[in-house]
């Protein structure tokens, strides 16, 4: 947890842009998060530059060498010191203000190798658009007092500045609510033996979040070079469309002590991804927004389900980049669950017949708020390609810990810890009645009703009769309180007029 003093220094840096003209939360968190890039660099190196002299050895690949750096759009070369931060910072404000801009900034977009890279190669068309040098040295002061190599502290602070731009109501759909994305990691359990991935990562939630659990579940096990390995090299792949979020994630990643992460800039559901058979755990939220040409769209996943609709086609894309036994936790829209179309069906279809459909949890609608009122569920399944559903899980998701109005704030109630212990003891579920918070539902059943997976559809609903009053007792209650007020109105005239 971070504490109050380090919110409140990021809520002055916050601040700090707003006055300088910057106020997309967005393109604050940006800009944040090169200063960010520009610290780390030096903190890993002024690190490295300790451990070599106390073993009187030489720095193993420093990213700031002896000499001069030649700077491709000025055409001069500029002294490798001048870009380290620590220089840098002490300098006055102009002088700071054109060594960030004309030099540092150019430096970073251009360091394509080594570690950096995950970060580094999404800078290409990157845009310094601090515009004052007075705003730019009271945000390098409070990014200064930041410890780029406390990784835990760092990752929490990354987090903190998401939520803030979440929070400001701009671009907040890039980022699905970290308590949902903990649920989803904590119900499907990645282990090292996993291959993770989200086609639609943003700011790489899901991914951090999958990285963070393996941290702490399999710490002894990461000491092992074959289990670190894969871990570091392996494990972790997302992508996404936006230049912008693949930045922001990798830094999130970075931060979170994930430094060679598989990232990269990628249309998913197009004829550029060839990934077929790949990954053992998909966690994702993707777009459910929006419709695509037919004739972007892969034809594989056209196969499995013809529609213009991405929530359907990332459902698809989850069956095909799977390996035959691989899992898949993704949040849908509910329309996913009883919509009537074609695609809708056959995905559905293809779910429960021809793979392993294992839960549906319905969560309520205020989730994604202030965003979006819409209702969404999670559905997980595994992939056989041989059927095996017999039987399904439903959850009916009331409280998230948080108010399910537009300011959210934190409240008592709150079903997540009850799904994850009921997910991970389902044959306990099996003597819930339909009238439980969840219940299992037979295959059998679900086919009956034309594959529809709303939890309405099989939820009982237990009436309670009501005893109402006769009317000649309530018009007698009547009765007797407009003589109550006759009287009273007699008695105030009588003694005031």
């Amino acid at each position: 947890m971070i504490t109050g003093e380090i919110k409140n220094r990021i809520d002055s840096i916050w601040d700090t842009f707003w006055t300088g003209g910057i106020t997309n939360s967005m393109t604050i968190l940006e800009q944040m998060t090169y200063l960010f890039f520009m610290k780390m660099l030096d903190d890993a190196q002024r690190t490295k530059e300790a451990n070599a002299n106390a073993m009187n050895v030489k720095v193993k690949d420093p990213t700031f060498k002896d000499g001069v750096w030649h700077n491709p759009e000025t055409d001069k070369d500029v002294p490798y010191n001048s870009l380290r931060w620590n220089v840098f910072k002490n300098m006055e404000a102009d002088a700071m203000y054109r060594v960030i801009s004309k030099d540092v900034f150019v430096f970073i977009k251009n360091l394509n190798e080594g570690r950096e890279s995950a970060y580094s190669k999404f800078m290409a068309s990157a845009t310094f658009l601090i515009q004052s040098p007075r705003t730019l040295v009271k945000i390098v002061e409070g990014v200064d007092h930041l410890d780029m190599n406390n990784r835990d502290t760092m990752g929490d602070v990354y987090e903190y500045i998401l939520g803030k731009m979440a929070a400001s109501g701009n671009n907040g759909q890039f980022r699905t609510p970290r308590h949902i994305i903990r649920m989803m990691v904590e119900l499907m359990r990645p282990t090292l033996k996993d291959t993770i991935c989200d086609p639609a990562m943003g700011s790489a939630g899901f991914i951090v979040e999958s990285a963070k659990y393996i941290q702490a579940n399999y710490k002894s096990e990461l000491l092992k070079k074959e289990n670190s390995e894969h871990y570091k090299n392996g494990m972790l792949h997302g992508f996404d469309t936006d230049a912008t979020m693949l930045r922001i994630g990798a830094m999130n990643l970075m931060l979170h002590g994930v430094d060679n992460p598989d990232i990269k800039y990628q249309d998913s559901l197009s004829t550029d991804n060839t990934d077929e058979n790949q990954y053992t755990l998909c966690l994702a939220n993707p777009p459910f927004t929006g419709s695509l040409d037919n004739e972007a769209v892969s034809k594989s996943l056209l196969a499995i389900t013809k529609t213009k609709k991405t929530e359907l086609l990332f459902l698809a894309l989850f069956v095909r980049i799977l390996q035959v036994g691989g899992r898949c936790a993704s949040i849908v829209p509910d329309g996913v669950l009883f919509g009537n179309s074609t695609g809708h069906k056959s995905i559905r279809k293809e779910l429960i017949d021809t793979q392993r459909l294992q839960a549906v949890i319905s969560m309520p609608s205020g989730v994604f708020k202030p965003y979006a009122g819409v209702s969404t569920a999670i559905l997980i399944f595994t992939k056989t390609n041989a059927g095996g559903t017999d039987k399904v899980w439903f959850y009916d998701m009331k409280a998230d810990g948080f108010s399910l109005d537009d300011k959210r704030t934190p409240i008592a109630e709150n079903d997540i810890p009850d799904v994850i212990a009921r997910f991970k003891n389902l044959e306990a579920e099996e003597s819930r009645t339909r009238k439980d918070q969840s219940f299992i539902v037979p295959v059998a059943e679900i086919i009956a009703n034309d594959y529809d997976l709303s939890i309405n559809k099989y939820k009982e609903v237990e009436k309670v009769k009501v005893e109402y009053e006769q009317p000649s007792v309530v018009f007698g209650r009547i009765e007797s309180l407009q003589t109550e007020i006759s009287a009273a109105i007699k008695e105030f005239k009588e003694q005031y007029l």
